[in-house]
This record gives structure tokens, C-alpha cells and sequence, in this order.
């Protein structure tokens, strides 16, 4: 539980931790290089780019489509902004945005890839993508750059628009070294053990050799019946690795290394970098924060919301999210533990879109503790369609929604607008205000038979049954 504590004793506390971290990361010095592309709150001068390069977190060419993922970037793009994405946009789902959805136009920019398809920042720095992004910039004197992350490649490729134009560009993200205190899972946990205490985090260790995992993992067994590796940079639980303690339990450091290593071999480890050996707490519930971190000069954190993350399998990868139908009580400690690390990580230099993971452990009903699992420092799977159903609302208040990829074998190879007429007033109008299905990502659907889909109901459980029965219905799936 967060302690009780003043308003100022509170800020002291995260006035303190930050400068901690700030020390000993000597992250002033660090960041001064970004400087001149730093937001600072105000209005940015000319179009907004959004550029979704998902190229700084490993393994994601694992994820079915991924590549085509850049074309959410519409969906935070508003009058003569630009996005960018190395695929074609998918046949009809333009129209569908400016018909159905009321959106106004953007400015398309197809880029080529020069590396990997998710080197996105990379592909605009050539080519037809960089002339025309050029020219934007010179004719709105000045950029803004919405990225997906803030990784090194995005503030390069500002710093050369930047040099090649002589206007000003500045990026709505933390430069790369506050990115990667966020991203970072052992960076995070030493940021939420400076601010809010050990108990805020499960147990956790660290090692950097196969050996010293192995033998953090049959320590942490004899007192856990799940035990796990964590890879610090992945998301969706791509870079984890799951024991169930009885099956090392017993066995000699040699064996269970050779277990470790073949994860790590997966994983494409160098050597160069810990993995964490963490406690794998079995739970029902994992809460997640969305939260707005400006600069401090605009004001402080706002938390958008609480949710819950839908996840699947054994190692709990994530598929979608709904508002939380938790007790108000996990709620509120929830927000509680997210503004207490937000504020710290806007002292540290922190700017845009920002969530928290945690498990829920006990009884959400009587006795239960929350543990920070991680940050996403960037957009992600529940922010984009919480901040995209509050974009076509318009200030309404969200409906109980459901937020998830929907994957069919009987789509692969359907049309986009062909699925659309097919679910017909069923799909929801802005301008209307008909409809409870809002669709996005939708460039895998032809290929492999999924979209991203936005269910609404008058109740939670309508959303759920709008999404897992009626949709499936509707297109003749089920």
C-alpha cells in the first residue's frame, strides 16, 4: 500500500529519488545532446509526423504482421499531419476512416525500408519520404515528431531535418536515456524502489552469465512455485521465460544453466547485458495505468485511466485491454503507486505517453498487494485505442469498451471493405452515433486474417459479448 504522506513530503521523497537516479546514471550529461529537440509544452510549429518504429524493442518480428502495425499511427494524426509506414495502406480502410469515422485528411508518407521493416525512422531519412518530409517542414517552418517511442533513431532523424531545413523540430518523447529508465525493467524497478519501497516489486534478482541465472533461479525456487527470466527490454512477454519450481528444483547449477542458456540463445543475448530472475507471482489480475507525463512547466502527470490486461497463456502474453471492473480499492491504489512514479519520472526528463503493468496479489475484495511489473514508455496496445475512442467521442464519456485483436483463419484473404459492409450499421458511425464496433490495424487482416477491433456496450459484459460472440456471428465465424 502507498503510505500516507503530505503533499510535501511526497515530493521530497520523489525529488530525492529522482536526483538519486539522476547521479548515478549521470543522465544531466546524457541528455544535454537532445536538447535542442526537446518539447517544451507548447504548440508545435507546423505538421505533426507520427512515426510508429517499433525497431528499439527486440523480437517483435515475431508478432504476426507486425510491420503493418505502423499504420496506427493514423490513428493519432489529425488535419495535414503526416504519418508514415513502409506498407501501402490496406484497400478501404481510408474511405472507411473518412466516412464512417469522420476523420480528416493526412499526408501519407510511403516509405521504402533500408534496414528492417521496422526501421521506420531509418526509411524516412531517405528517398522520397525524406524529400517529402522535408518539404513539410519548410513550408510549415517547423516540425513536430510523434513517435511511438523515443528511441535514438527518431532524434536523429530530427536532428538531420533539423539541419537540413533550419527549422525548428522537436520530438513529443523523453530523449533516448530517460526512454530507456522507463523501458528498462531493471531500471524501472530501481526507480520504484527509490520512490515507493521493496515491497512494491516481487522478488527480484540479476546475473549475467547463464551460471550465476541458474543459480538466482533455484534460490528463488525453494520459496516460490513459479520462478522466471526476464529479458530488460521486450514487451508482450517475448522475452520471458517460465519454471515451474519443482522441475529445477533439486537439479544441479550445470543442468538448470543449460536450461537458461538455450532462453537466452533464443533471445539473441550478447553477453553484454543482466537478465532479471524474478519471483513469477500466479494471479487472475494485472492492472495497467495509462497516464499523459508533459513538461513540468505545463503541469503535472494525468493518469487517463485504469485497466485490465487481457492476457493469454503461460507466460500471460497481451492481447487487448478493457476498463478495469476491479473493487475501487485496487483502483485507487493503482493510480496512487502510477502518480508517484510518474512525477518521478518527469523530474528525470519524461514527456508523452507512459503506462504501468502490475500483478495483483490476494483478494481484490479484502487483502490484497500490487507489484509494478513494468513500464511502457511509449504508446501501446490499451493507450492507442483508449486515446482513439476518446478522439471520436469528443469529449463524451468512454463507454464500457473491449480492446483486441481478432483473429480468424476464415478471414485471411478478406477485403476490408467487404467486412465492413458486411457488418453494416453495426460498425460504428461518428456522426451518427450508431454502431458499437470500431475497427483499426487493419493492414494483417488480407494476409493473415486479423484486424484490432474497439466493442462497445451499455454494460462491460456487452462489450465482452459484442466482441467473443456477436462479431464472430456477424461475419459468419462462429
Amino acid at each position: 500500500m502507498v503510505q500516507k504522506s503530505s503533499p510535501e513530503e511526497e515530493a521530497r521523497t520523489v525529488a530525492q529519488a529522482a536526483a538519486a537516479l539522476s547521479e548515478k546514471l549521470d543522465l544531466e550529461a546524457r541528455i544535454e545532446p537532445y536538447s535542442n529537440q526537446r518539447w517544451n509544452g507548447s504548440e508545435p510549429q507546423g505538421p505533426v509526423l507520427r512515426l510508429d518504429d517499433f525497431s528499439g524493442i527486440p523480437f517483435l518480428v515475431d508478432l504476426t504482421g507486425v510491420e503493418e502495425y505502423q499504420h496506427r499511427a493514423r490513428l493519432r494524426a489529425n488535419a495535414d499531419d503526416l504519418y508514415a509506414a513502409v506498407t501501402p495502406v490496406a484497400p478501404g480502410y481510408e474511405p472507411y476512416c473518412r466516412q464512417k469515422l469522420n476523420l480528416a485528411p493526412v499526408d501519407f508518407v510511403h516509405a521504402t525500408p533500408v534496414e528492417t521493416r521496422l526501421a521506420l525512422a531509418r526509411a524516412c531519412s531517405e528517398g522520397e519520404a525524406w524529400d517529402r518530409i522535408v518539404q513539410r517542414t519548410r513550408a510549415g517552418g517547423g516540425l513536430a515528431i510523434d513517435p511511438f517511442m523515443g528511441i535514438e533513431e527518431v532524434w536523429e532523424l530530427a536532428d538531420s531535418l533539423t539541419r537540413s531545413t533550419g527549422a525548428p523540430v522537436s520530438v513529443l518523447a523523453p530523449p533516448p536515456p530517460v526512454t530507456w529508465i522507463a523501458n528498462d525493467k531493471q531500471l524501472f524497478s530501481q526507480l520504484v524502489d527509490l520512490v515507493l519501497g521493496p515491497d512494491w516489486l516481487v522478488e527480484t534478482r540479476i546475473g549475467r552469465s547463464p551460471e550465476a541465472l541458474a543459480r538466482e533461479l533455484l534460490s528463488l525456487a525453494e520459496r516460490h512455485s513459479q520462478v522466471g527470466l526476464k529479458r530488460l527490454r521486450c514487451a508482450s512477454a517475448m522475452g520471458n521465460k517460465v519454471f515451474v519450481a519443482s522441475e529445477i528444483q533439486g537439479r544441479q547449477v550445470d543442468v538448470v544453466a543449460t536450461k537458461v542458456r538455450r532462453f537466452l540463445d533464443r533471445t539473441q543475448w550478447q553477453g553484454d547485458e543482466d537478465v532479471q530472475v524474478v519471483a513469477w507471482e500466479q494471479v487472475d489480475h494485472s492492472p495497467s495505468t495509462q497516464l499523459w507525463i508533459p513538461p513540468p512547466e505545463v503541469g503535472g502527470p494525468r493518469l487517463d485511466g485504469v485497466y485490465e490486461q487481457l492476457l493469454e497463456g503461460r507466460h500471460k502474453v497481451f492481447v487487448g485491454s478493457r476498463p478495469s471492473t476491479l473493487p475501487q480499492s485496487v483502483n485507487s491504489e493503482a493510480k496512487a503507486g502510477s502518480m508517484a512514479i510518474a512525477l518521478a519520472l518527469q523530474a528525470l526528463g519524461y514527456v508523452g505517453r507512459c503506462s504501468f503493468d502490475f500483478v495483483l496479489v490476494g483478494n481484490p475484495e479484502a487483502d490484497f498487494q500490487l507489484h509494478f511489473t513494468e513500464c511502457n514508455g511509449r504508446w501501446g496496445g490499451t493507450s492507442i485505442p483508449m486515446t482513439f475512442l476518446d478522439r471520436l467521442l469528443a469529449g463524451q464519456r468512454r463507454p464500457p469498451y473491449r480492446a483486441q485483436d481478432f483473429i480468424h483463419p476464415g478471414l485471411v484473404g478478406a477485403i476490408f471493405a467487404d467486412l465492413v459492409d458486411q457488418v453494416g450499421d453495426e460498425a460504428f458511425d461518428v456522426q451518427g452515433g450508431t454502431g458499437r464496433f470500431i475497427f483499426y490495424n487493419t493492414g494483417p487482416l488480407e494476409r493473415f486474417g486479423k484486424l484490432d477491433v474497439i466493442a462497445m456496450g451499455e454494460t462491460q459484459e456487452e462489450a465482452e459479448a459484442a466482441l467473443e460472440e456477436d462479431l464472430p456471428r456477424i461475419l459468419g465465424l462462429s
